[in-house]
């Protein structure tokens, strides 16, 4: 059973985390400042350290939720065949464009993510692999996978960054043709 110190010391790492998201979603990820978050949860910069060593031990907590959420995500598909993983990554990102952007947008700079990160990230391609496999003709399932990887996300990455803004088109209409083709028998047309 939980004691009432570890569910407040739990409340206080949950508010830090919701005050690091929203400077990521004003500032950017460069600007993340704990001495910031501090001062919005009320507390002194040195205090915050009793519950994030540091900066990078902050930043790596955002990206397993982050990951966390988008393979749970991801995992609550009904029936997880390619389009339907794709619409799941899609709305996801959509619902939360600055944490699409925190994990799959530029990398940090001087941040390495501890390796159980990617066992997270693991989760989602196995639904991706499993939805490939069951297709007609499952054949080439980790290159048709990672083909659906790099083109959804590069879809998508262009998309919540605005580089389609002003260019006359509909990027939902770009996606669902590249879910499209990416559910063909060879995935590429």
């Amino acid at each position: 059973m939980e004691t009432s110190r570890e569910r407040y010391r739990a409340h206080v790492r949950a508010e830090i985390k919701r005050h690091a998201w929203e400077q990521l979603a004003t500032t950017g990820v460069s600007a993340l400042s704990l001495n910031a978050i501090a001062k919005h949860v009320g507390m002194s910069g040195p205090a915050l350290y009793r519950y994030f060593p540091s900066r990078d031990d902050l930043i790596t907590d955002l990206v397993r939720d982050a990951y966390r959420s988008l393979a749970d995500a991801v995992q609550a598909v009904a029936e997880p065949g390619v389009a339907e993983v794709a619409y799941a990554i899609r709305e996801w990102a959509l619902a939360d464009p600055q944490r699409y952007l925190f994990v799959y947008g530029t990398p940090i700079p001087g941040y390495h993510a501890p390796g159980d990160t990617t066992e997270i990230s693991d989760e989602i391609m196995a639904v991706l692999l499993r939805a490939y496999a069951a297709e007609p003709d499952g054949g080439r399932v980790l290159r048709r996978a990672v083909t659906f990887w790099t083109r959804v996300h590069g879809v998508l990455s262009l998309e919540l960054a605005g580089h389609f803004a002003g260019m006359g088109f509909d990027p939902a209409l770009l996606f669902a043709a590249e879910v499209d083709s990416l559910s063909t028998k060879d995935g590429s047309r």
